[in-house]
């Protein structure tokens, strides 16, 4: 392998995956470099106790279907263990109220919501189809060349299509809160709230922050929701697969110290053990900060630039909760198909935004919003026999917490605790092992800045053509021969592997620089 032909990736995450399947498939010498012992990062399937297992990221809803198809990941072994599972919005005292794409079902659900369900679906899926078609393509700059103003028209095109009507309105909600589109259409405090959840999961923000109708739309864009068989780490697996049978190598225990550079171009990276390994193309899958700021340094850019990537808004604000349980919970007012099923704690938007109040303040709420899972109701391998997963996000978990989460990671664990005891009565007995995962322990564990599993921000003045920064959104950095594939790219967070595709794609129209 020749310096000049070979490509060095940091990082085995779920995109820097594809990306090297892409670059292998395309004749690239691809060498991945991964700092922890499995590849997949926070999409990696784990043991936290003893015959349990689960992944940081538990939810399959944005995985795009040409990537699966184009790198023929069924035939490496990724199979769902559940397809299309609905959402429940949990109420405390058990009239709980299920959502899914056919319609909503509640007992204390007014008709009229019933009704306006239908044209709200039709809205923000039409909407978020067009945020979806934005994903697999390579941002425009702005600038007078005939490609970006084509790039820039095409867009233009796409959102006129929608028809007067629909593109009036979706210029505009988009930059505007949830909560605000809500009340426009809903009575419902169960069902708004759920909605709610689903506009601000992961994000520094509450349903009255503005961009949250965009980051709906974003998590919307992928379609359904699925758990695949294995965890997570199953899509990991399979990628990592498809990329080896493609040629490259891929090298776990590998922790890139630095990028190695003389300010103008790389020249390769450097192991922590010592090791360099001269390339003329490296590929970054850490998020931007870590990458500019930490792996290159901020010597190496110009002082605007350095100062535009310490600017990404990175503060994490959600924690993972895994429980090992010695049976199946009870939650008041469920029975065992429901329990399936992806589950809500947001009984209302006030809720929600009362919870998001006190991050603000560098606290977390006594009453976090959850969204839960019992993945091993689909798929058993997850857990001893007659045992159970339990898997949650809590929100919201600030990474700035007052004191630090060295002592505060006690007291929120109980909270999430008393929380889940709320609508499973008894549940506390039946933990015999877990592990919550705070902002810090994600940024600790797996190298992400401030714990923030999106790399960054998802809104607007973080989107396409300005993510991570402006004059650096098209994957290639100020620094000749270095790139981004990350989720700090161009579409965002999620297991989706886009921004893989993508930066892959404009490396190889790019040419070796």
């Amino acid at each position: 392998m020749t310096e000049r032909n070979r490509v060095v990736i940091v990082g085995a995450g779920h995109n820097g995956l594809v990306c090297a399947a892409y670059l292998a498939k395309a004749g690239r010498e691809v060498t991945v470099l991964e700092a922890a012992d499995q590849v997949g990062g926070l999409a990696a399937t784990r043991k936290f106790a003893p015959g349990f297992r689960a992944s940081c990221a538990h939810l399959l809803y944005l995985l795009d279907s040409g990537i699966a198809k184009e790198l023929d990941l069924a035939s490496y072994g990724l199979v769902m263990s559940e397809d299309g599972i609905d959402t429940v919005a949990l109420d405390p005292e058990g009239a709980h109220l299920t959502i899914s794409a056919g319609g909503i079902e509640g007992s204390s659900l007014p008709e009229a919501d019933r009704q306006a369900w239908a044209e709200y679906r039709r809205m923000m899926s039409k909407f978020a189809a067009f945020v979806g078609k934005l994903h697999n393509r390579v941002p425009p700059r702005i600038r007078q060349k005939r490609e970006d103003l084509f790039g820039l028209g095409k867009m233009a095109l796409e959102l006129r299509r929608m028809g007067r009507d629909d593109m009036r309105e979706f210029l505009r909600i988009a930059g505007i809160n949830i909560h605000d589109v809500l009340e426009e259409h809903f009575e419902d405090e169960l069902l708004k709230g759920a909605l709610s959840l689903d506009a601000v999961l992961g994000s520094f923000s509450g349903p009255r922050s503005n961009n949250t109708v965009f980051t709906a739309l974003h998590r919307m864009s992928g379609g359904g929701v699925s758990i695949p068989a294995g965890g997570m780490g199953a899509v990991s697996d399979a990628l990592a697969e498809a990329a080896r049978n493609a040629g490259a190598e891929i090298r776990t225990g590998c922790k890139v110290r630095r990028i190695l550079s003389d300010g103008l171009e790389v020249r390769g990276v450097e192991l922590e053990n010592g090791e360099e390994i001269p390339a003329t193309t490296v590929v970054s899958n850490a998020d931007p900060k870590t990458t500019m700021l930490g792996l290159l340094g901020a010597r190496h850019l110009e002082t605007g630039f350095a100062s535009r990537f310490d600017n990404v808004r990175t503060n994490g604000n959600a924690a993972k909760l895994h429980l090992a349980l010695d049976g199946l919970p009870e939650f008041t007012g469920l029975d065992r198909e429901r329990l399936g099923q992806r589950l809500l704690i947001a009984p209302g938007p006030g809720y929600v935004d009362r919870a998001f109040n006190h991050c603000k303040y560098g606290e977390f709420s006594p009453r976090p919003v959850m969204e839960i899972i019992l993945p091993t109701l689909h798929d058993p391998s997850l857990a001893p026999e007659g045992n159970h997963l339990l898997s949650a996000i809590v929100q919201y978990a600030p990474y700035r917490l007052k004191g630090g989460w060295e002592s505060g990671k006690a007291a929120f664990l109980a909270t999430a605790l008393d929380t889940l005891e709320t609508y499973a009565p008894g549940i506390r007995e039946q933990v015999i092992g877990g592990e919550l995962l705070t902002p810090s322990d994600l940024e600790a564990e797996y190298g992400v800045s401030g714990g923030h599993w999106h790399h960054g921000e998802l809104s607007l003045d973080q989107f396409m053509m300005l993510r991570p920064v402006p004059k650096a959104a098209q994957y290639r950095m100020p620094v000749e021969g270095l790139w981004l594939c990350g989720a700090g790219c161009h579409p965002g967070g999620g297991v989706m592997g886009s921004a893989g595709r993508n930066a892959a794609q404009a490396l190889l129209a790019g040419g070796e620089s």
